[in-house]
């Protein structure tokens, strides 16, 4: 009977011949992995709080400004597109909805902060929200908001109020305006939260702005039909003056505003690429070493008979032991500062299970590049030039 033999890896027990150093390593394989953890987090959370707001509008097609850039610059268009919107067939309804910033004081500490406000006809709701549809009489009566519990900013006492049922007033732009019911969307890297009102409110808080310019138009189609087919018809049949986007577009057109052109999405994508060049530096820097300490052993393999092909495979298997192993507590403490920014900003810096293969494949793919340049060595040891 044949004896199965089990052999431990030879990457492995020179990793670990220097127990020191392999920590060294395998510490610094994790601090490249949370750098890209965190820029991956940072930009995930900027698409997905930026587009929170946009996959709440209830809507299956909408129209905008050619002219409006994201959210925050919407610019407007006339009213009366909606109209005519009406005339294509598969179109339901076509309802306007107002959006804006300004200044927010906060009725609790004083201090200002910066809120996106929303309004819209209250006998249609804009939003796909039951807590805002469920209250939305309140928003009816003059000067009253709906204000989002998940914004940014210490509203505890405020919230607890208007959670008791008590309506709490605020200032916005001088004016006074009472905080009526609560709902939930969070805060953006655009505006620390979010007030939802009717449009006639809106108008009041935004007494220069003209009821037939809209910020955004949103169809409903009838059932059955394809916003894709209604899209296209209604780019046809309106003026130029106004831009056809379906859902999934309205979404892509706000990312990528965020992704191309501003330098925070340029910033997060130069992030991971730091993290990855740093980590890759890192694991050259340790396998170069390691091979430099054992060149006198690759030589002996080499007289010994064994090829390069071997000799290599030590290198690479060294470097997927290193990859393994440094994801392990860079994904560990990347879940702990996901969980430290999520608690102080109120952003979505969510861990992942896409996230996370994505960073252990970027790490093997670190370490394997690493090896492939550290390997330049071992292919180049002599024998006779070694004894």
């Amino acid at each position: 009977m044949f004896q199965l033999q089990r052999r431990t890896p030879l990457g492995w027990l020179q990793l670990t011949h220097e127990k020191g150093r392999f920590l060294v390593a395998l510490a610094g394989i994790a601090f490249a992995d949370v750098l890209m953890f965190m820029q991956l987090g940072f930009q995930s959370a900027l698409f997905e709080s930026n587009t929170r707001l946009h996959r709440s509008m209830q809507g299956d097609i909408f129209l905008i400004s050619p002219q409006a850039r994201n959210l925050a610059n919407m610019s407007t268009f006339t009213r009366r597109r909606l109209f005519q919107a009406m005339d294509v067939p598969g179109v339901k309804s076509a309802e306007p909805l107002y959006v804006n910033f300004l200044d927010w004081k906060n009725p609790q500490t004083g201090k200002k902060a910066t809120v996106l406000v929303a309004g819209f006809k209250p006998d249609k709701s804009a939003f796909d929200l039951p807590e805002i549809n469920s209250q939305i009489n309140k928003v009816k009566l003059p000067d009253v908001v709906l204000f989002d519990r998940a914004g940014r900013g210490d509203y505890a006492s405020m919230i607890s109020q208007v959670d008791s049922g008590k309506s709490v007033s605020g200032e916005i732009d001088r004016r006074t305006v009472q905080v009526s019911g609560l709902f939930k969307v969070g805060a953006s890297f655009i505006a620390d939260t979010t007030l939802i009102t009717s449009d006639q409110n809106f108008l009041r808080l935004f007494p220069r702005r003209d009821a037939g310019s809209i910020s955004v138009g949103l169809l409903q189609l009838q059932p059955g039909t394809d916003p894709v087919l209604i899209a296209n018809q209604l780019r046809s049949y309106l003026g130029n003056d106004v831009r056809v986007l379906t859902k999934e577009e309205f979404l892509a057109f706000e990312i990528k505003y965020w992704q191309e052109n501003t330098a925070i999405g340029f910033i997060f994508s130069l992030g991971v690429g730091m993290g990855f060049i740093v980590g890759v530096i890192i694991v050259y820097q340790v396998l170069s070493t390691d091979v430099n300490a054992h060149m006198k052993e690759y030589a002996t393999f080499k007289a010994m008979g064994y090829r390069n092909s071997y000799l290599l495979g030590i290198v690479f298997e060294e470097a997927i032991i290193m990859a393994i192993l440094g994801f392990l507590p860079g994904v560990t403490v990347s879940f702990g500062l996901y969980a430290m920014t999520r608690n102080a900003t109120n952003l979505p810096v969510i861990m992942t299970l896409a996230r996370a293969i994505q960073v252990q494949i970027m790490t093997i793919i670190m370490c394997m590049i690493s090896g492939a340049v550290a390997t330049r060595k071992v292919q180049s040891a002599d024998p006779a030039d070694m004894f």
